[in-house]
C-alpha cells in the first residue's frame, strides 16, 4: 500500500466497511454528508484512538488518528512507517502478539487491554480495544486496524 494521507477517503471507507462487515457494528462517524467529512471526522474529531498497520512480516503503522497521536506522542510523520511492535514495551509483547494472532485467526477480536509506551517512554493502558482485519470488498487484506475508546496512565 502506498503512503496514505490522513484524510484519505478510500482508506476511511476501508476502515469503516471492514469494521462493520467483520464486527457487525458501526465504528462511526455520526451521520455525515460526504466521504470527505467522514474521513475528517475519523482523523480529527473521533473520541477514540484509531491505528492501522500493514501486512509486512514486521508490520508498520500506516494510519494513526489525532487521538492516537496524542496518546502516543508521535506526529503523523513519525507514526507512519514506525514498526507497530514499538507501540508496546518489550514486556508487553507476548500479550500484544497473542491478541494480533487471534485477530488474524478470527478476523477481529474485542476486549483487549494492554500497556503501551509513548514516544517519551511514558507507559499507559489502552482498554476495551477492538482490532480487525482490513479487508476490501474483493477480499484483499491490507493490514489490521485497532480502536481504543479509553486509555489511562499507569
Amino acid at each position: 500500500m502506498t503512503t496514505l494521507q490522513p484524510l484519505s477517503r478510500q482508506f476511511c471507507a476501508l476502515l469503516l466497511d471492514s469494521h462493520h462487515r467483520l464486527t457487525g457494528k458501526e465504528l462511526g462517524p455520526p451521520p455525515l454528508t460526504s466521504a470527505d467529512a467522514a474521513a475528517e471526522w475519523l482523523y480529527e474529531d473521533a473520541p477514540f484512538g484509531l491505528l492501522a498497520h500493514d501486512t509486512a512480516d514486521d508490520p508498520t503503522f500506516i494510519y494513526a488518528n489525532r487521538t492516537a497521536q496524542k496518546c502516543f506522542e508521535y506526529t503523523w510523520e513519525e507514526f507512519v512507517g514506525l514498526p507497530s511492535r514499538l507501540s508496546a514495551a518489550p514486556d508487553a509483547q507476548p500479550n500484544r502478539d497473542a491478541f494480533i494472532r487471534s485477530v488474524t485467526r478470527d478476523g477481529y477480536a474485542t476486549g483487549y487491554r494492554g500497556i503501551r509506551i509513548a514516544k517519551s517512554g511514558r507507559r499507559f493502558w489502552i482498554t476495551d480495544v477492538t482490532m480487525w482485519d482490513l479487508i476490501d470488498a474483493q477480499g484483499t487484506r491490507h493490514g489490521q486496524a485497532a480502536v481504543f475508546p479509553s486509555w489511562s496512565d499507569l
